[in-house]
């Protein structure tokens, strides 16, 4: 049986084998991780804007860093490893395989489990030394059923109502710390107004705020150890007062540079955006003035026009209707607008504007080429959805190069 004839289940084995038998011409090569379209991250940037969090903390209060769903698209493993040799020794994830990702690629210290893990896979988070939140008291119990030892945090629900055992429920909390075989870490909570300049948002954070330190004080007064305790995330770094007594700040989308929309409060730190989104440009062409172009011949040529065929579409996380929102690129450091419908793979932008386009260049659609730049935020701005949806929604098929 020929390898084109092989069940699907030998599929991988087969691609294996045949790259072993690869032509002599061809050994050693490799397809190009800027060969297509890729995401370019600035891990100096990173430490850069992880220096700068640290040091708007109070004493005693560490920075863990928030690396789940690849590091908000930027790459969690070299992200992670660059920010350890800087000597950030805490790390925060959405889930178990992610956690399990980050130790097997070498990092250490902390990594805490933001999320839900079912307690039948509480052998794993044992194994890969993993620290876990507690969802509520249902969850605690169900993870001490298993008879594993588990470091553990306590999530706090101060009134965003999403994981946490409620604040006000004292009995509840002080049970947790009861339970056999789980060791409590921390505690913690999420402030979920916090970087809205609306004054009755404000008041909510600051009504989180009480509704927590209550709860830490409860836990306090009854002659236990509430370990790390963690409130602020990216917003509360800049926006709260520096909170004595905290172990951790959780930062996130400030880690990497970038606010979650335009209508935040101001951050007054000097972050650097850490990612760049680049592709190629496939072919350039002219089409006629009243020509059309693309699905739907949605675009029409006002006048003689060249096209480029950008190789990047909404597979890989671009937002599909960004092409027809004022979606713009950078190519030889002109801005040129995006034209007709996003495909799949490949989209279209008009450039006239630059007539020693040619296919090869590169086209940037994220960042800074010839002294102008296009902000995440900008891009996140015109689709309608937080800049930390876009980054996250980013396609696993865009490599990572790190610079």
């Amino acid at each position: 049986m020929t390898e084109a004839l092989l069940p699907a289940r030998h599929s991988s084995l087969s691609l294996f084998s045949a790259l072993r038998r690869l032509p002599r011409p061809l050994e050693g090569l490799r397809v190009s991780p800027t060969g297509r379209a890729w995401r370019e991250t600035n891990l100096d940037a990173a430490c850069h804007n992880a220096q700068v969090l640290q040091n708007a903390l109070p004493a005693g209060c560490r920075l863990m860093a928030v690396v789940k769903a690849d590091a908000y698209g930027h790459g969690a493993v070299p992200l992670s490893l660059a920010l350890q040799r800087e000597g950030v020794d805490a790390f925060a994830v959405a889930c178990l395989s992610e956690g399990i990702a980050l130790r097997r690629r070498g990092v250490r210290g902390t990594i805490l489990i933001l999320g839900y893990t079912p307690p039948e896979e509480v052998p794993l988070l044992q194994h890969f030394r993993l620290q876990q939140a507690v969802a509520d008291l249902s969850h605690g119990e169900a993870l001490s059923a298993q008879r594993i030892p588990l470091r553990v945090h306590l999530a706090l629900d101060t009134g965003m109502h999403r994981l946490g055992i409620p604040a006000e429920d004292k009995e509840a909390l002080l049970t947790l710390f009861h339970l056999p075989h789980l060791q409590v870490e921390g505690v913690f909570s999420h402030l979920c107004t916090a970087d809205s300049p609306i004054p009755r948002d404000a008041a909510f954070a600051r009504r989180q705020l009480a509704l927590f330190e209550d709860a830490v004080q409860c836990i306090r007064n009854a002659g236990l150890n509430p370990g790390a305790v963690h409130l602020q995330a990216s917003a509360g770094i800049w926006t709260l007062p520096p909170r004595p007594g905290s172990a951790y700040a959780r930062a996130g989308i400030a880690l990497y540079g970038v606010q979650s929309s335009p209508g935040c409060v101001p951050c007054p730190l000097p972050l650097r955006p850490v990612l760049s989104l680049r592709a190629r440009a496939a072919s350039v062409r002219t089409i006629s003035a009243g020509e059309r172009a693309g699905y739907g011949l949605a675009f029409q040529a006002a006048r003689d026009t060249r096209l480029a065929v950008v190789t990047i579409g909404y597979a890989d996380g671009l937002p599909a209707c960004l092409t027809q929102r004022g979606g713009e690129v950078l190519l030889s450091g002109r801005r040129c607008p995006m034209v007709g419908r996003m495909c799949m793979d490949q989209l279209l932008v008009d450039v006239t504007a630059v007539p020693q386009a040619v296919a090869g260049d590169t086209v940037t659609l994220i960042g800074e080429d010839g002294g102008r730049e296009i902000r995440a935020e900008e891009v996140a701005q015109k689709c309608g959805i937080l800049t930390n949806e876009f980054l996250a929604g980013l396609g696993h098929r865009l490599p990572v190069v790190c610079r």
